[in-house]
């Protein structure tokens, strides 16, 4: 098992707004020093909503995985897309812009 790569106590960070399903949503994306995608947080402004809490589960989740070593583009590519390949949820709308360095 790989390890766990640790945060550094001060990071690069960039903040930004999405809206998906008609809910709107605001990302953080904090950064290893080498610039890689290290954590994410999403909420939205319905807070303790079933929306909120799936919204920062997954970011949470998706947080863990990057830090073990996962590659943004399995995440992106196993999370769900519609029939025009847009992502479904907060957190394939958030991973994209932030692997393609896009603002909504």
């Amino acid at each position: 098992m790989t390890a766990r790569r640790r945060l550094p106590n001060r990071r690069q960070a960039e903040t930004f707004e999405i809206e998906v399903g008609g809910l709107h949503y605001v990302v953080l994306g904090g950064h290893f020093a080498d610039g890689t995608l290290a954590e994410i947080f999403i909420t939205n402004g319905k807070a303790g909503s079933d929306s909120d809490t799936a919204a920062r589960d997954s970011a949470v989740v998706a947080s863990i995985a990057l830090q073990y070593g996962v590659p943004l583009e399995v995440l992106r590519h196993a999370l769900m897309r519609d029939a025009q390949g847009r992502p479904s949820g907060p957190l394939g709308a958030a991973l994209n812009y932030l692997a393609a360095g896009l603002r909504p």
